[in-house]
C-alpha cells in the first residue's frame, strides 16, 4: 500500500463527524437549514428545552424563540452576508421554557452557508441578570441622597451669592461689572444643576395612562432632526402592532430625548453617523418590583442604537451611576436621570456597547387593558 493511501485511510479512521464534536460542547447548539427547520441539536440543547432531538427536528427555530427576537434578525443577516453575528443579553423565554433565560447568542454559517447555520446559546448567570436589572435602581437611590443634601446646603447660599453679585454690579466700574455678571451666570448654572438633581428626590407616583410609544418616539425624532441631531441620519423601525405603554408622556419624551441626544453627541464630527430607533414585543420578560412580591411583565422593548465609537470598558458597568460621563463637559446626570424615570415606570434599561456602536434597550410594561378602554 502506498504512503498516500495509508495516510488517507488513517485520516478517515480518525475523522470525527461534526455532530460528535458539537455533542461534547456544554452549551446549547442547534443547526438549521435554509427554511429555519432544526436539523441538529446537541445534548445540551435537549436538556435545555427538555425535548429529544427527534422532537426538536419537527420544529423551526422560530418555535423556540419569542416573537420579534433579535436572534431571528441575526439569522437573516448571516444568510445575506455569509458572516457570523453575535447578540448579547437576549431573553429567550417562551412557553417551552420554564423560567426566564438571558443568553448571549452566536450565529454563523456552516461552510458557505448552504450547509446550514449554527446557533449557540451561552447562558448568563442569575447574578449577571440581577445585576443588570437592579443597577439603575441603585443609581437612583444614590442620587436621591445627594440631591437632598445639595438642595438644602447649596441652593440657599447660591441665592445670597447671586443677590450680592447683582448689588456689586450696580456700584462697580465697567470692567468689574463683567466679573459680577460672570458670578451671576455661574450661580445660575449651578442652580440649574441642583434643580436637575432635585428631580431624583421626587418619589411621587406617576400619573400613568396608556401611551402610544410611537407617537412619543416620532416627537423625539422631530426635535432631534431639527436641532442637536440635524447632521445625523435617524432611522425608525417600529412594530405597528405594539400595544400601548403604561406611562407618563412628558417623562417618556424626556427619557428617549436624553438617549437620542447621548447618541448624537457620540457621533459628533462623523459624516456617516446613524441613530436607529426600533420597537418590538418581547413576551416572557418579568421583573419583581422593589417592596412588593408582584412580578410585572415587561414585553415592550424600545431600542436606541448608534454606530459611534462605543463606551469605554471601564465606564460601561457604571454608566447609570450619577456623575459618571465619558464626555469632558458632561455632568454625568443624563443617563442617571433616564434610569430613574425608567424605574418610576416599573421598567428596566440596559446598555450593550462595542467599538462599532452602542445600544440602549428599555423594557416597559404595557397598559392594562381595562385602563386603556377607560381612556379610549
Amino acid at each position: 500500500m502506498s504512503k498516500t493511501k495509508k495516510s488517507s485511510k488513517y485520516r478517515e479512521s480518525n475523522e470525527l463527524d461534526y455532530t460528535q464534536i458539537l455533542g461534547a460542547v456544554p452549551h446549547p447548539i442547534l443547526v438549521i437549514d435554509d427554511e429555519n427547520h432544526i436539523t441538529y441539536a446537541n445534548a445540551a440543547t435537549e436538556l435545555f428545552y427538555q425535548n429529544s432531538l427527534g422532537q426538536l427536528q419537527k420544529l423551526k427555530i422560530d418555535d423556540l424563540l419569542p416573537f420579534g427576537c433579535p436572534v431571528l434578525t441575526a439569522i437573516d443577516q448571516v444568510r445575506q452576508k455569509a458572516c457570523s453575528y453575535n447578540e448579547y443579553g437576549i431573553n429567550i423565554a417562551t412557553p417551552r421554557l420554564k423560567g426566564n433565560y438571558m443568553v448571549d447568542v452566536f450565529c454563523g454559517p456552516i461552510g458557505d452557508g448552504k450547509s446550514g447555520i449554527l446557533i449557540q446559546f451561552q447562558l448568563r448567570s442569575m447574578a449577571q441578570m440581577i445585576e443588570r436589572q437592579l443597577s439603575y435602581r441603585g443609581a437612583a437611590r444614590t442620587v436621591n441622597g445627594v440631591a437632598a443634601v445639595l438642595a438644602h446646603e447649596i441652593k440657599n447660599p447660591l441665592s445670597g451669592i447671586r443677590g450680592a453679585a447683582q448689588l456689586l454690579e450696580s456700584v462697580v466700574n465697567e470692567d468689574d461689572q463683567m466679573l459680577a455678571q460672570l458670578i451671576c451666570q455661574e450661580t445660575d448654572r449651578i442652580k440649574k444643576l441642583v434643580d436637575r438633581m432635585e428631580i431624583f428626590g421626587d418619589e411621587r407616583p406617576l400619573a400613568a395612562s396608556p401611551i402610544n410609544i410611537h407617537n412619543v418616539l416620532h416627537h423625539v425624532t422631530e426635535i432631534a432632526r431639527n436641532g442637536f441631531a440635524s447632521n445625523v441620519t435617524i432611522r425608525e423601525q417600529y412594530d405597528p402592532s405594539l400595544p400601548r405603554v403604561s406611562g407618563e408622556r412628558d417623562y417618556l419624551i424626556q427619557i428617549f430625548l436624553n438617549l437620542v441626544k447621548n447618541s448624537a453627541e457620540a457621533l459628533e464630527g462623523r459624516e456617516d453617523g446613524v441613530i436607529k430607533l426600533s420597537t418590538s414585543f418581547r413576551p416572557g420578560f418579568r421583573l419583581t418590583l422593589p417592596g412588593t412580591k408582584d412580578r410585572v411583565i415587561l414585553p415592550l422593548e424600545i431600542v436606541v442604537e448608534d454606530n459611534g465609537p462605543g463606551v469605554r470598558e471601564d465606564i460601561l458597568p457604571h454608566l447609570f451611576d450619577p456623575f459618571v460621563s465619558s464626555k469632558s463637559k458632561g455632568s454625568g446626570l443624563g443617563l442617571a436621570l433616564v434610569a430613574k424615570m425608567i424605574a418610576d415606570h416599573g421598567g428596566t434599561i440596559e446598555c450593550d456597547s462595542q467599538p462599532s456602536g452602542t445600544t440602549f434597550r428599555a423594557l416597559l410594561p404595557m397598559a392594562d387593558r381595562e385602563e386603556e378602554l377607560k381612556n379610549a
